[in-house]
């Protein structure tokens, strides 16, 4: 299989984001989006989906973190869909249970074609840190629109909110793994009987 990496830029009048990917990577991240928290979810799905981020954003946080939250969603997802070619000879579909202490989340992908986001957090407390939790789902929706996948998320149970966070981030990046990698069994054939994805 070709190296599967990508490097895509955004640049709006709010943000300025660049974002490099290795699906076949090592778990590292090199990330300055002046958002903390999300730094450290983007941490987890790099170290959990053993795939190299690098990711560079300046965006207009003197209003609040949403643009910059909900671009960066877009430029991943972009990077994403451009790292993962054609789709041939992978498994297609991921899935992970996480427990974190008291919390459990649930997180299913399918590399479709098909954006689509089921998403059901109920959050316990409105920030985590300074980040808003609803602007979780304006990321997960901006990857999934530009990713092309269909990503099904659960948090199953917990009461304190950044285990609730974590163990999302961390069942998407273990997800992400088991989807993206190579399918020894599918030997660079597609992973539909449409013959497409």
């Amino acid at each position: 299989m070709a190296a599967r990496i990508a490097t895509v830029s955004r640049d709006t009048n709010e943000t300025q984001i660049t974002v490099s990917v290795n699906l076949d990577g090592e778990g590292h991240l090199r990330c300055e989006t002046g958002v903390p928290f999300l730094d450290h979810m983007l941490d987890q799905v790099a170290r959990h989906g053993m795939i190299d981020l690098d990711i560079q954003a300046t965006g207009d946080l003197h209003i609040d973190d949403h643009h910059t939250v909900e671009d960066l969603g877009i430029t991943l997802g972009q990077a994403f869909n451009e790292a993962i070619g054609d789709k041939r000879g992978i498994y297609r579909y991921g899935h992970a249970y996480v427990p974190l202490d008291e919390a459990l989340s649930r997180v299913v992908i399918d590399f479709s074609g098909r954006p689509g986001l089921y998403m059901n957090v109920d959050f316990t407390r409105d920030t985590i840190g300074r980040m808003d939790t609803q602007l979780f789902w304006e990321f997960f929706q901006g990857f999934v629109n530009h990713a092309r996948v269909t990503l099904h998320i659960d948090n199953v149970k917990g009461f304190n909110a950044h285990h609730q966070a974590e163990t999302i981030f961390k069942a998407f990046g273990r997800a992400l793994r088991m989807a993206v990698a190579e399918d020894p069994r599918m030997a660079g054939q597609m992973p539909s009987t449409k013959g497409s994805l």
